[in-house]
């Protein structure tokens, strides 16, 4: 049982390593891609040849960023089957869709017109050339698409039927699949936090060529767009933040209580604005939940329903399965603690139809399933010990949660001021308090990207799939020894990988600086 636990746990760690990585290369790509073709279009559309030497500039860095970002992202869909096979032979026909999909088109679309994109320089024409870079731009997004339709759908099932005779899930509505309003709400914020990540990499950088005085008038260019296009991302980033807050209200209700470290809800809740949470505090006991508390009255139920007068449930209230009406009623929905009976009783339903199958039963086959079908809703409590187990990390997924929010808030001031700078107050350009705030928010918008993802996986947590399967039932049977040998090997690689680039460019960036950009073509 000790070796079991583990392997859950070295699993888990390899798997976050993994995605922490690949996620720090996922954002940049994006946004780069559409920085790129948003400078091509100037180039093409005004004929001056600076935004030519510009427009390279900036996809050499993105070409860096892509290749290393492709290398993490294949080790990271393989270990969907060395790491979790339990987890792909229950969903493998749902889940695997999106992501063959992603490779079929949407790689192959990136993989075509890359190679345009940077070799086909004075070989095709202008108009082609441009279209081959807003096809990768549109690419990299609709890789991102499926990959994120694939995760959504492990936060909110649906679209799918449990089939007993082969012990697995299958498809039956693709559209559900695809469109459900998490997958949905969660592209657009994944793609919409990209552009603002590589809005702040552009105007960052920008600023250290300023500081430097070196291609100032490239700098001055570069920084304008970064900083539109950061805030039109930044923006749109908070707003499609507040459908996905709303999305876990409805779907995922324990996350939304450990991202405010709320234990006992009430009708208008606030939001918790800045407080440390309480690292004794258990549900069910009488202990302050978070210190120092300073709250937004009736924050959380505008952020959660749009409506200031509705009861957001705490960890407690959903433990012990209660909800209020807006009359304060009390309405009692179904418990953790039945959840646990209704999911060991679909499991014993489960192993009732496999022995009834083998039998040639078709009685008692008939009646399990019906008994899976009446309790399949919470099959994957069935594998917790008592309802506690079914709360998250509080801590950690309470201050990612935070973290984001407040870098995103100081962001969306950065994007303005430097908007404000690159077009009616030109003079602060030259100010080295600029170019340091500049240069700074480079590693803030990164912590940021990661903060989010912390959020929605750790929050998420025992679950790999939401109420059908925890983390202790989608595990391969291999050795933790193996697990995590490998997962040092794969830390010592990406880690070798992350500097590799890191390096790359930061040599790209000084060399280029002791050049002209702009006739760098």
């Amino acid at each position: 049982m000790n070796d079991i636990i583990s392997t859950v746990d070295w699993s888990r760690a390899q798997f976050a390593l993994t995605a922490m990585y690949h996620w720090l290369f996922v954002p940049l790509t994006i946004g780069l891609a559409l920085i790129v073709a948003v400078m091509e279009t100037i180039y093409v559309r005004t004929g001056l040849e600076k935004w030519k030497g510009i427009t390279k500039f900036w996809m050499s860095l993105f070409g860096i960023n892509f290749a290393i970002g492709v290398a993490t992202g294949i080790i990271l869909e393989f270990e969907f089957g060395t790491n979790w096979s339990n987890y792909s032979w229950f969903v493998g026909d749902i889940f695997g869709a999106p992501l063959a999909i992603e490779g079929i088109f949407a790689f192959f679309m990136e993989a075509t017109f890359v190679a345009v994109m940077f070799f086909g320089w004075n070989k095709v024409s202008k108009g082609f050339h441009l279209a081959s870079t807003w096809l990768v731009a549109f690419g990299v997004a609709l890789s991102a698409l499926w990959i994120l339709v694939a995760n959504a759908w492990m936060q909110n099932p649906v679209g799918m039927q449990f089939d007993p005779s082969q012990m697995r899930n299958v498809m039956d509505n693709f559209g559900e699949v695809a469109f459900n309003a998490v997958s949905m709400n969660k592209f657009f914020h994944a793609v919409a936090s990209g552009w603002c990540l590589a809005g702040t990499f552009v105007v960052g950088v920008s600023c250290w060529l300023l500081w430097r005085k070196s291609n100032v008038n490239a700098a001055r260019s570069s920084l304008k767009v970064g900083a539109w296009v950061g805030l039109a991302g930044i923006v749109f980033t908070m707003w499609t933040g507040d459908g996905s807050a709303v999305q876990v209200a409805k779907v995922q209700p324990m996350k939304l209580a450990a991202m405010e470290g709320l234990y006992d809800g009430k009708i208008g809740q606030e939001l918790v604005a800045f407080g440390f949470v309480n690292p004794d505090k258990r549900p069910g006991d009488n202990l302050e939940a978070i210190k120092c508390e300073f709250a937004l009255p009736y924050g959380l139920s505008v952020l959660a329903n749009h409506d200031p007068n509705t009861f957001v449930p705490g960890i407690n209230d959903l433990i012990k399965g209660v909800s209020l009406t807006p009359d304060g009623d009390t309405v009692n929905t179904v418990s953790y603690a039945e959840r646990i009976t209704m999911g060991k009783a679909a499991r014993t339903a489960l192993l009732d139809y496999d022995r009834a199958l083998k039998a040639g039963d078709e009685a008692a086959m008939s009646d399990a399933q019906a008994r899976i079908a009446e309790n399949f809703k919470y099959f994957g409590y069935g594998y917790l010990d008592k309802p506690e187990d079914a709360v998250p990390p509080v801590g950690l997924t309470f201050y990612a949660f935070h973290i984001m929010v407040y870098i995103g808030g100081y962001l969306l001031l950065f994007f303005i001021v430097a908007i404000f700078a690159s077009r009616w107050k030109t003079s602060w350009l030259e100010k080295p308090w600029l170019h340091w705030v500049g240069i700074i928010s480079i590693p803030l918008v990164w912590i940021c990207s990661q903060a989010g993802w912390v959020v929605a996986e750790v929050g998420r947590q025992p679950w790999v799939i939401q109420d059908l399967m925890p983390t202790n039932a989608a595990i391969s049977d291999v050795p933790a020894s193996a697990v995590q040998f490998t997962f040092w090997m794969f830390a010592v690689l990406f880690t070798a990988l992350l500097a590799a680039e890191v390096s790359i460019m930061l040599r790209y960036i000084a060399r280029s600086s002791r050049k002209n950009i702009e006739l760098s073509h």
